[in-house]
């Protein structure tokens, strides 16, 4: 088995998918390896097939990935990066066709919402597709100059389809934010524009657990940028939250924050401390 020269990130979906998109900006000097599942992808960095995992978490427009916040504490990989991609959905199809021959387009449920205007405007009906990337694929494959796909620039790059129309989404701030995981931590590294500590804890079973536990950010002056809660083996009493912090575990302020929630929590679990990606703001 010859060795690999040259580092790799495994993402879910096809080549083309938003995710790789992240890849490709994220981590140009990775090779992407696609992967079926989201599970797969942990997989993969676990086994040493790749070095990095790229995982969506949430989107400005349609909230939390599922299933990503349960898969996280169970995968004995570290975030040591975040990446914010901005989505612009673009009309993809044969190469030599015309808008006005495009009567139907498909993509995911998702990216088939937020372009109802432009497909309105031009009388075009909608498909569901299994995902962005594998609808670029389909229309390559069909050869049908009446059907389009709706999905990223280099989706159609790779399936060699022509762009008819760009960044066509409804809503223009439309991002997803992604995480790179590793099985290294990296604690050491301070951002030029400042570090994020995610963790999730379990609060004890005790009056007002959840709001003293918060206490300790607010007095210490922590920002807390996201909190979500979900339920934990299907049960409705064992609810675990997911959080974002501003600041480094040794940042004396998150420090304090951090013991205090100790005290009012039956688990607690730092997933990783990384740089603040600028695309946030």
């Amino acid at each position: 088995m010859t060795a690999r020269t040259q580092p790799s990130i495994a993402f879910q979906g096809e080549p083309g998918a938003y995710s790789h998109q992240a890849c490709v900006e994220a981590r140009p000097d990775h090779i992407a390896l696609p992967c079926k599942s989201f599970e797969d992808v942990i997989a993969a960095v676990q086994t040493g097939v790749a070095d990095l995992a790229m995982l969506p978490v949430e989107n400005s427009t349609y909230g939390r990935v599922a299933d990503i916040h349960s898969l996280l504490p169970q995968s004995g990989l570290h975030i040591i990066d975040e990446a914010f991609v901005r989505v612009h959905i673009n009309l993809l199809a044969l190469r030599g066709t015309s808008l006005e021959q495009i009567d139907r387009a498909m993509s995911h449920v998702v990216l088939l919402g937020q372009c109802k205007k432009f497909l309105a405007q031009h009388d075009i009906s909608r498909v569901t597709g299994a995902d962005t990337a594998g609808s670029a694929l389909h229309v390559a494959q069909a050869g049908d100059p009446g059907l389009a796909a709706l999905a990223s620039e280099l989706a159609g790059e790779i399936y060699g389809l022509d762009v008819l129309a760009r960044h066509i989404e409804d809503q223009g701030n439309n991002k997803t934010r992604f995480l790179v995981m590793s099985t290294t931590p990296d604690t050491t590294r301070r951002g030029a524009h400042g570090m994020m500590t995610t963790f999730v804890f379990q609060v004890r079973n005790i009056p007002a657990a959840l709001y003293k536990a918060m206490g300790g950010f607010a007095t210490n002056g922590v920002n807390m940028t996201k909190l979500e809660s979900y339920m934990v083996g299907g049960s409705f009493t064992a609810t675990q939250f997911y959080a974002d912090i501003e600041g480094h575990p040794e940042d004396p302020p998150v420090q304090r924050a951090l013991e205090e929630l100790g005290y009012f929590t039956d688990m607690l679990e730092i997933l990783g401390t990384y740089a603040r990606d600028p695309g946030r703001d």
